[in-house]
């Protein structure tokens, strides 16, 4: 669940390496990837914009989530489409992990903020949106430059630099926002299965959520560091590509 950390998204895809794609995908792949990503960095800076207004609209920052609701659940659904891209084979990278990392924030957005409705005032869900809003906005633009062989380094830098900031913020409000949820998961038995039924299967929702919170206390750091270490090697080569030119 820690995947679902803003900024911190375990890299995969394009830029999860200095430029050593073996076989990069034929055209009718790129052609696919690039509009999906032009897309989805489309669709992030209308949320992007949706926010901002809203905030001068309203000159606060309170319940700033019911202005970009709609357009957050179908962006952030989207990316389920990115498993897919790895389960054909398209982009080289680790199913296991992409699914985990994708299906993290899926869960995040209808499972605790759309199916609590008490915590959608929570200024914990900005924190983690306004932390998704500007990860992905500059993530997607990654991959359709690097797609188009056309990356300028400003890009590289924020997909490689913006984390360290950005991966905490989302974390912590994501935390925030399954710790407010509690109460009202365990007061109404949301999602909750008790016994006796006839499949003799219980599941307490609120314990779940319990565990998600304490999962994210080992994968946190080793996602956080692995980003650190892929930081160090994609921003030096970078930056011997350039004085090497």
């Amino acid at each position: 669940a820690a995947a679902a950390g803003s900024g911190g998204r375990a890299d995969n895809g394009y830029g999860s390496q200095p430029p050593r794609r073996r076989r990069g995908p034929g055209a009718l792949a790129t052609a696919y990837l690039v509009l999906y990503n032009v897309v989805m960095t489309a669709g992030w800076l209308v949320i992007a914009v949706g926010l901002v207004r809203a905030y001068l609209a309203k000159g606060s920052y309170h319940s700033l989530y019911y202005s970009i609701e709609k357009p957050l659940k179908f962006f952030q659904t989207g990316a389920l489409l990115e498993v897919g891209k790895y389960l054909l084979g398209i982009v080289p990278s680790s199913v296991v992990l992409t699914a985990f990392q994708v299906m993290s924030r899926v869960f995040l957005t209808w499972a605790v903020t759309h199916s609590v409705k008490e915590v959608q005032s929570e200024d914990s869900v900005l924190l983690f949106v306004v932390a998704w809003t500007i990860t992905e906005i500059i993530r997607y633009s990654f991959y359709t430059f690097s797609l188009l062989n056309h990356l300028p380094y400003l890009i590289r830098w924020a997909r490689y630099t913006l984390f360290i900031v950005l991966y905490p913020m989302g974390v912590t409000g994501e935390l925030l926002t399954i710790y407010a949820a509690l109460p009202f998961v365990r007061q109404s038995g949301l999602y909750s299965i008790s016994l006796p039924n006839k499949y003799n299967f219980s599941f307490d929702y609120y314990t779940f959520l319990i565990l998600v919170m304490i999962s994210y206390i080992p994968i946190f750091p080793q996602l956080y560091f692995h980003m650190l270490h892929q930081r160090r090697k994609v921003l030096s080569h970078a930056e011997g590509h350039k004085k090497s030119e």
